[in-house]
């Protein structure tokens, strides 16, 4: 019998490595007796290596072992309703479910033992902070994780500096931290400002202070200081009855005892607001409101409340510019507010980036992606600018996508003037350039061979006079 054993054993590492696939260990286990299901069960297990173990870039297997009554799977896929039912293999401890997610995917989930018991996934050393504690983080082999998250010793680093704030009208007092960027006490100039509401834990959960630290040392934005401002009644001051008071505490109070203390720009094109969530919604308000005192907006994942949209919509156009982002697997009823605010922004021809993600309502998306509204409103010598505007700059989505060799680029550029195709990376490094030459047709192709690029997302930018169009696209092997 261990003879018989041994040889299953060494079946299955034969198997997975010529790459057969989970279903080819469920047949295996199928056709043996259940005495024999554990043994088989221990040889996948020493033979793979990562888990959830992950097939073809998308097919997905949650794994556990262990004893229960029930195991299910819940996370930002689900709405954090625990509705993905994991099954157990007869005779053994092991439990899976199978589904399919895109292969740039980052998902947040849990599993929830015995109807009430949420745990990390025990397999899966990746986790990521959230409001709630932390959660085990679902990485697909399309998905780059960013290096600016994490904190290195041997760059410049910025200080940080802790003070009180009141506001009379508001009948409160919050703790506000400002980042000051490294040469900040040598330097004499102005510098650029960046205002992040939920600030504390932009900090905390969303490694802000590490995001600038990395971006400046690599010259992907200008030194700049950051505002780290917390609510105190979150949903009145940034969606409810405090909204106008809290915007004035913002513009007047905050604003106007920072400009006195530090060497901020009074330029709204270098002052900036970000949020997330409701964040994002209080970022756009007061923008909205006061497009003197910030021109630059960033919302992450954004609730937009009727007054925001409306105003936008019908209103004159404002001097700002935007960032706006939502996940795929976001809150439900945040999605269509996204999209609706991208097509009035589009109507209206504002200068604006819009991206979705494959991700869902966490600061692993937005932390993931700060870098992207910070190198658009803040681009460095060595920053690639993905935003700018250009009413004859026309980009489209490329087709197929995502893909695997060729992909098609429609384009088309101001006329009798040339253009750049820049190809970047996820994390928005330059990869190459292809010179476009100046045409008169409404529009043309390029084609974009991939001969190198592993599988992942990438950004390809287009580029003509004073303005430029960034879009998405996806290589999978």
């Amino acid at each position: 019998m261990k003879k018989y054993l041994f040889l299953t054993g060494i079946l299955l590492c034969t198997l997975l490595a010529n790459a057969q696939t989970f279903q080819d260990f469920l047949n295996r286990v199928g056709s043996l007796p259940e005495a024999n299901h554990q043994a088989v069960v221990d040889s996948f297990m020493n033979a793979a290596n990562t888990f959830p173990f992950i097939e073809d870039d998308t097919l997905t297997h949650f794994i556990y072992q262990g004893t229960a009554t029930g195991i299910k799977v819940a996370g930002d896929a689900t709405g954090w309703s625990p509705e993905l039912v994991m099954e157990m293999i007869a005779g053994t401890n092991f439990w899976y479910h199978t589904t399919s997610y895109p292969s740039d995917a980052r998902l947040d989930y849990k599993f929830v033992l015995n109807g009430s018991n949420w745990i990390l996934d025990p397999l899966n050393p990746n986790t990521c902070a959230g409001g709630f504690g932390p959660n085990s983080e679902l990485r697909m082999p399309g998905y780059v994780n960013p290096p600016e998250l994490a904190y290195y010793s041997g760059i410049p680093h910025g200080i940080l500096k802790d003070t009180t704030f009141s506001s009379a009208s508001l009948g409160n007092s919050r703790k506000v931290t400002i980042y000051l960027p490294p040469g900040y006490e040598s330097s004499a100039e102005d510098y650029p400002v960046i205002l992040f509401h939920d600030g504390l834990e932009y900090l905390s959960l969303g490694s802000t202070n590490n995001i600038l630290d990395y971006l400046i040392s690599q010259q992907k934005i200008l030194p700049l200081i950051g505002i780290f401002v917390p609510p105190v009644d979150r949903t009145a001051e940034y969606a409810g009855n405090k909204i106008d008071l809290f915007t004035a505490f913002i513009v007047n109070d905050l604003m106007g005892a920072i400009d006195q203390k530090y060497r901020t720009s009074k330029d709204p094109d270098k002052r900036a607001m970000a949020g997330a969530s409701n964040g994002g919604n209080i970022s756009l308000y007061i923008g909205m409101k006061h497009p003197e005192a910030f021109g630059k907006i960033a919302a992450q994942s954004s609730n937009v409340i009727q007054t925001i949209s409306n105003t936008l919509q019908f209103g004159n156009k404002l001097d700002l510019e935007f960032y706006i982002d939502i996940g795929t697997y976001d809150i439900s009823q945040l999605i269509p507010m996204v999209h609706n605010l991208a097509t009035i922004l589009e109507s209206k021809k504002y200068s604006y980036r819009f991206y979705e993600w494959n991700e869902g309502h966490s600061w692993g998306n937005w932390k993931g992606h700060l870098r992207l509204p910070l190198m658009q409103f803040f681009s460095g010598p060595d920053g690639i600018n993905e935003n700018g505007f250009h009413p004859d700059i026309r980009l489209r989505q490329n087709h197929p996508n995502p893909f695997r060799g060729e992909t098609l680029i429609p384009y088309s550029l101001p006329s009798g003037q040339p253009g750049e195709l820049w190809f970047l990376t996820a994390k928005g490094d330059l990869l190459e350039k292809v010179l476009l030459p100046s045409s008169h047709q409404p529009e043309r192709v390029y084609s974009f061979m991939n001969h190198s690029y592993p599988s992942g997302t990438y950004f390809y930018n287009l580029r003509s006079g004073n303005g430029s169009v960034t879009k998405k696209m996806i290589i999978t092997k």
